[in-house]
């Protein structure tokens, strides 16, 4: 059983009281009831000490998910270090929806992670472009979300491993919403719906998209790597 640790920025659903009445306990917390019992779940937030990523926390953590918005230059360079060293040692990384914008991910990109964005509450299609990759198992073609928050191309981020979902909005829009990458020995993956005045984390095709990514981005064992001079 992996252990899937479920980081959360938790200032929107303790200030607003729009996002309170979508997630009374948290996004982590809506994330958490789906994922336990498959897996030994964890939460942390920013405002605990160490933002709850302590080192005993994420040495146990297999994968980690990241839901952040407005406090991204809150979070500690340390804490920061701490997860991609532990992303480069093998530790899964699942960046949700306005995680693009947070340290880490910019950090492992190398890049802004910048996009355009809007929020009309229109329609939106993700495409399964993929549909071999485990993440789609058991998707029909797309996942319609009838409520949603835009985010299009540009979206400055290398270019993925594997791109397995892509994005149609009613305004035209097109964006890459499930890119898949590997930066050392751990697996990231960043997926793009999950705007915080919108139930999106109960929809039932999302709960399978971040059920099937624990599953890929868990660590497994492999031959042992080796680094510096060989006897």
């Amino acid at each position: 059983m992996a252990t899937v640790t479920i980081w959360n920025e938790y200032r929107h659903e303790r200030e607003n009281d729009e996002v309170a009445a979508v997630y009374p306990d948290g996004i982590h917390a809506t994330i958490a009831d789906f994922l336990e019992g498959d897996h030994q779940v964890i939460t942390a937030t920013l405002d605990e000490p160490k933002h709850g990523l302590t080192s005993d926390v994420l040495e146990e953590t297999d994968v980690l998910l990241w839901w952040g918005h407005t406090a991204h230059d809150e979070v500690e360079d340390e804490i920061v270090d701490r997860v991609q060293e532990r992303v480069l040692e093998g530790m899964g990384l699942l960046v949700l929806h306005s995680g693009h914008y947070s340290k880490i991910f910019k950090r492992l990109m190398g890049t802004t992670c910048s996009l355009q964005w809007r929020e009309d509450d229109g329609l939106e299609r993700l495409w399964v472009v993929d549909p071999g990759h485990p993440i789609a198992d058991g998707l029909d073609e797309c996942i319609e979300l009838p409520e949603t928050e835009m985010y299009g191309e540009p979206f400055d981020v290398p270019e993925p491993d594997r791109l397995v979902f892509t994005s149609w909005f009613e305004g035209g829009e097109v964006f890459r919403s499930g890119c898949c990458y590997r930066r050392g020995s751990g697996r990231i993956f960043y997926f793009r719906p999950g705007h915080e005045t919108i139930p999106i984390y109960e929809n039932e095709d999302v709960q399978r998209v971040i059920r099937n990514a624990v599953e890929w981005a868990t660590p497994t064992e492999g031959a042992p790597r080796t680094f510096g001079e060989r006897d």
